[in-house]
């Protein structure tokens, strides 16, 4: 827990567990302070890596909140390796690098970056990089979470439809027994409507084998 006047990390501020941290720079030295700086904020620091095959493997074994890449790497440049992190939606992506130009910030984003600093760097400037991209993060997976959410609950709806129109068609019931019949024997066999409906379509529940 932080002290009066010391800065909390968003697992403190959230009330939940700490935000843990991958390392990937092959510089020992800017490696080090980072992890200094991070361990003096309350962040845990679960790896580190002068490689970039190696940060991929090490964010896939711990699967931390957040991995800072440098760009310029051995094995994998940074760039490569926040493309497969990034592809994994295991964890945030921050990138260091020791330039500015416009082209490779762009490359850092297109790679799956959501944030970037350049070296070298003060803590004033990599805290609220490291909260960027955590933030952006968590943004983006809750997105996603409404998108799955919403695409389960309109397969759902297609499915029960189908299976509506399949008892009102060979069976004669009214649409609102048709969807009562699916209703009854998802409560009565406990299963979901998507599970009753799927059963009816492919024959294998029917109002007389109920």
């Amino acid at each position: 827990m932080a002290h009066p006047g010391e800065r909390k990390t968003i697992g403190e501020v959230a009330g939940q567990r700490v935000v843990r941290v991958v390392i990937a720079e092959d510089e020992a030295i800017v490696r080090l302070d980072l992890k200094e700086i991070l361990e003096e904020e309350g962040y845990e620091v679960v790896g580190e890596t002068g490689r970039g095959d190696e940060a991929v493997v090490l964010v896939r074994e711990h699967e931390p909140d957040l991995a800072i890449l440098d760009i310029k790497m051995p094995g994998l440049d940074g760039l490569a390796a926040a493309r497969e992190i990034a592809a994994d939606r295991k964890a945030a992506v921050l990138i260091l690098t020791a330039f500015s130009q416009r082209n490779l910030i762009e490359e850092a984003r297109d790679a799956g970056a959501l944030a970037y600093l350049v070296k070298p760097f003060q803590k004033a400037e990599l805290i609220p990089a490291i909260e960027v991209a955590l933030g952006r993060f968590q943004e983006m997976k809750a997105l996603e979470e409404e998108n799955r959410s919403l695409e389960e609950q309109l397969e759902v709806r297609k499915l029960v439809d189908r299976a509506k129109g399949k008892l009102m068609d060979e069976c004669k019931l009214s649409e609102y027994d048709a969807f009562r019949f699916i209703q009854t024997n998802a409560m009565r066999l406990r299963l979901t409507m998507k599970e009753v409906a799927l059963q009816v379509i492919d024959g294998q529940l029917w109002p007389e084998k109920a």
